[in-house]
């Protein structure tokens, strides 16, 4: 069974850092780029970090770049996103995403969400 489970999430102050991490579990993660979105209410998904599986190629939302970076550790199955300089724009559920190809098929796999609160 598929199980992407990030954490990680809480309230901080704008300018602070945040680590999100997800756990994943169920599929082959080594071969499956990761990626980070975000989500706040009455809005679309959005896009915030990818990581290619072989080779750790990162690409990041423009909103985002300089001050987020996505990282992965194949031997434990997780992908990471430290977070710094918080805007309280930044404030969001953010959603671990795996992308990967089995049997021929592309398969999309979805987190729960991580709440990430930037507030004075």
């Amino acid at each position: 069974q598929v199980q992407l489970v990030e954490s990680g999430g809480g309230l901080v102050q704008p300018g602070g850092s945040l680590r999100l991490s997800c756990a994943a579990s169920g599929f082959v993660f080594s071969t499956y780029a990761m990626s980070w979105y975000r989500q706040v209410p009455g809005k679309e998904r959005e896009f915030v970090a990818t990581i290619t599986g072989p080779g750790g190629i990162t690409n990041y939302a423009d909103s985002v770049k300089g001050r987020f970076t996505i990282s992965r550790d194949n031997a434990k199955n997780t992908v990471s996103l430290q977070m710094i300089s918080l805007k309280p724009e930044d404030t969001a559920l953010y959603y671990c995403k795996a992308v990967g190809h089995e049997y021929g098929y592309i398969k999309h796999y979805w987190g729960q969400g991580t709440q990430v609160t930037v507030s004075s």
